[in-house]
C-alpha cells in the first residue's frame, strides 16, 4: 500500500509500530484508521498512542466492521460464521483468514462501547455512525484540550 501511495505521489510514508508511533506529540490535526484498529495487540494503547500525536482539538476517525442491531445481526453472524468462511475459502484458499476475521469482529467493541473506549483513551465527544445496516461503523471524536 505504501508502494501504491508513492506512485500517486505520496513523498513520505512510514511504517510504524501504532503502539508506538515516530512522531512528536501534537504533530497531525486528524488521525485516521480503517479496518485497522480491530487488529491491534490492544485498542486502548493505540487510541491513547493516537491522542498523543493528536494536536488539542484534532480530529480521530474509525471506521470498522460492527454487529449490527436486529433483525439484521442474526442473518449478518450466520453469514460472517457459516458462509462466508466457506466461500472466501474456495475463492482464496485462505479460510482460516476469514474465521480470523469472523471473531475479531466479534471481539471487537462496538456502539456505545467504543464510544466508550475512545473518550477513555483522551478524546472527547466519540460518536458512533452505524453504516450499512450497522455491520460497519464509523467513530468520530476530538482530542481534549
Amino acid at each position: 500500500m505504501l508502494e501504491r501511495a508513492r506512485e500517486k505521489g505520496l513523498r513520505r510514508t512510514v511504517v510504524a509500530d501504532a503502539m508506538h508511533l515516530p512522531f512528536e506529540d501534537g504533530t497531525f490535526e486528524a488521525v485516521t484508521v480503517a479496518f485497522g484498529l480491530r487488529n491491534m495487540a490492544s485498542w486502548p494503547d493505540a487510541l491513547r498512542e493516537m491522542s498523543r500525536v493528536l494536536k488539542p482539538g484534532g480530529h480521530l476517525l474509525v471506521l470498522d466492521f460492527s454487529i449490527p442491531r436486529p433483525p439484521l445481526r442474526g442473518i449478518y453472524r450466520f453469514y460472517l460464521h457459516r458462509i462466508l468462511p466457506v466461500i472466501a475459502g474456495i475463492v482464496t484458499r485462505e479460510k482460516y483468514a476469514y474465521e480470523y476475521l469472523a471473531g475479531s469482529i466479534e471481539k471487537f467493541p462496538s456502539g456505545a462501547a467504543m464510544q466508550e473506549l475512545i473518550q477513555q483513551s483522551g478524546f472527547a465527544n466519540a460518536t458512533c455512525e452505524p453504516l450499512t445496516g450497522g455491520i460497519v461503523s464509523l467513530y468520530t471524536a476530538v482530542t481534549k484540550a
